[in-house]
């Protein structure tokens, strides 16, 4: 894994949030100015993100054989009352092979979805819990008025285990989660949620060595100590959203987005923490236009806990085509751009704020430092059983460098193919999903503004000193197979095989893994290629199954084993767990 010594970056929250330069120099002026042009359109909240819900979704437009009209499935999470009309969608399909376990999914969607049916009958419950308490099966406490909807529910993962790792030993692990999560409508126009846990973590052997490399927990932010060998964290997120128009939504929060079409995504991933942002999707008949305004956290090697961190901020435009009823095109540009120093700070450029622009274009003629990054991806439906994918992110390139195949270190691109098929071999709900990645050495880094520091804060494209896009960073390939079968409603199993080759940094040189070092203090111009500096091969499989007892809560075993060989060491880690999880995702960590 890619390695860093730097002091403990924690952020409190709300802390010194008049220094919050987005939301108080820009976002102040625009949400009251949309508020003053809603009208009456039906609104909804988003699906949190969650691997195994959105791939029910997926498998339902990959069996319909053509593009989902309702959801453009790469821009992620979904509107709820977009799943809603795809489940409509799909249940009046009368040409559709459903299996007695899709049908019974499409109930469950439908319960979880219930204040987006006119006929919400399925999801209530004949007798309620002290007349108060569960009138509906998915909701601890729920109202259903005229101008109101309100739901309510507790959040809880526990978990405990053991792992062994080959050099050090056994241990203990354990997982305690709780908090709630909240969501509803206002006046059929205003949608909100929000979601707090308190969580203490032991983590198995190969996490605590990555914590211990980039001083951050993994897809968290601020954290502190617990016990002996813990961590303990709050994870808090909450956004409102909105229609300016019937075909603009807008979302305001603190969340995460999920860009492509993938299980991992080369443009942006859930891997970070959640981050600030103001999201537009236009969505009309064939078209979806995404725009993300995001603030962020800078890497800073000097940073307390008790000092406000120096923020940085990115600009997204996605633009995403049905270009006929099974094959789908998207286009993508981000900006990330910041300080040039730890002293100087610089806010938001309001030239960012254009929402229809080519971020290079600007870049270069504000003669800036800035980030620019450009992609592409695909997907293609067919046979109603098969999906096939792929996307290109560019960082950099110059084409004669290309052309000429000397490793120039300039040349910075990542690409992915895949390819699902669904009802594998005839067996009803056994699906595989393949996929291949790769990411040239330095990719989503850039340069240090300082001869004096091998780091570039402020336009690499991290968060929290996370990975924005992929858990590996850069210089690796990989290949990916997964295996899901769910046999009846309620029981669902899973195989997943990663197989990683990527060339580490070592001390004192950069080789392109850690996209949180700066380009200029790379190993060499030319003869860079995928895998060098210490070759280290991955390989991690899991298997799990989990049993829903009721309404989005789980009862799973998971057993993982995980090798990382290169010249330096042999960890080979195996790790059990079983778990309860009630209205939360299954916490994954696949690296």
């Amino acid at each position: 894994m890619a390695h860093l010594c730097c002091q403990n970056l924690q952020e409190t929250p709300f802390k010194n949030l008049k220094q919050n330069n987005f939301i108080f120099s820009k976002i102040k002026y625009l949400l009251p100015l949309s508020v003053l042009f809603l009208k009456t359109f039906a609104q909804s909240s988003f699906v949190p993100l969650n691997s195994d819900y959105y791939y029910t979704l997926d498998r339902y437009e990959v069996l319909s054989g053509k593009m989902a009209p309702q959801l453009f499935t790469s821009v992620k999470p979904y509107l709820r009352s977009s799943v809603a009309a795809l489940t409509d969608s799909v249940s009046n399909n009368i040409n559709l092979k459903l299996s007695k376990t899709d049908k019974r999914n499409l109930i469950y969607l439908r319960v979880d979805n219930w204040e987006h049916f006119q006929n919400d009958s399925v999801s209530l419950y004949k007798k309620e819990l002290l007349k108060i308490f569960y009138a509906r099966k998915n909701a601890f406490y729920s109202i259903n008025e005229k101008h109101f909807n309100f739901q309510i529910n507790p959040v809880a993962y526990f978990q405990g285990g053991q792992s062994n790792l080959n050099t050090l030993g056994k241990q203990t692990d354990f997982m305690n989660t709780r908090g709630f999560e909240a969501r509803g409508i206002i006046d059929g126009k205003v949608g909100f949620y929000t979601y707090v846990c308190d969580n203490q973590i032991y983590f198995p052997h190969y996490i605590e060595q990555q914590i211990d490399s980039t001083k951050a927990v993994p897809q968290q932010g601020f954290w502190s100590t617990y016990k002996k060998r813990g961590y303990d964290f709050y994870d808090v997120r909450g956004y409102i959203n909105f229609n300016i128009t019937k075909h603009i939504n807008t979302q305001f929060g603190q969340d995460k987005n999920f860009i492509g079409n993938g299980y991992r995504s080369l443009f942006l991933s859930d891997n970070a923490p959640p981050y600030l942002f103001l999201k537009f999707n236009t969505t009309f008949k064939r078209f979806q236009y995404t725009n993300i305004y995001a603030q962020m956290v800078a890497s800073n090697l000097n940073q307390r806990a008790d000092v406000f961190y120096p923020r940085k901020f990115m600009t997204l435009h996605y633009l995403t085509v049905n270009l006929s009823k099974n094959f789908n095109l998207g286009f993508f540009e981000s900006i990330t751009f910041g300080n040039t120093d730890s002293i100087n700070t610089r806010r938001f450029d309001p030239t960012y704020l254009n929402p229809i622009i080519f971020f290079k274009a600007v870049e270069n003629g504000l003669g800036s430092s800035d980030k620019a990054h450009i992609g592409a991806d695909f997907k293609w439906n067919f046979l109603h059983r098969f999906s096939l994918y792929g996307s290109v992110f560019i960082d950099e390139f110059v084409f004669n460098e290309l052309k000429n195949n000397r490793g120039w270190w300039g040349n910075k691109q990542a690409v992915q193919f895949g390819f699902k098929h669904v009802n594998l071999f005839g067996i009803k709900n056994l699906d595989v999903q393949a996929e291949f990645n790769a990411v040239r050495p330095y990719t989503y880094t850039h340069f240090s503004f300082s001869k004096y520091n091998n780091f570039s804060y402020y336009s690499n494209y991290t968060q929290y000193n996370q990975y924005m896009a992929h858990p590996l960073g850069a210089n690796f390939k990989e290949a990916i197979g997964i295996l899901r079968y769910q046999p009846t409603f309620r029981l669902n199993i899973q195989a997943k095989l990663f197989y990683a080759i990527q060339g580490l940094d070592t001390a004192g040189r950069n080789f392109g893994a850690n996209p949180l070092l700066a380009y200029n203090t790379r190993y060499a111009d030319y003869g860079n290629y995928i895998g060098q500096g210490l070759k280290t091969n991955i390989i991690y499989a899991s298997l799990c199954i989990n049993y829903q007892i009721i309404q989005n809560m789980f009862i799973e075993a998971s057993v993982i084993l995980r090798e990382e060989k290169n010249k330096k060491i042999n960890a080979q880690s195996s790790i059990f767990n079983l778990a309860l999880r009630w209205n939360i995702a299954r916490r994954q960590y696949e690296f």
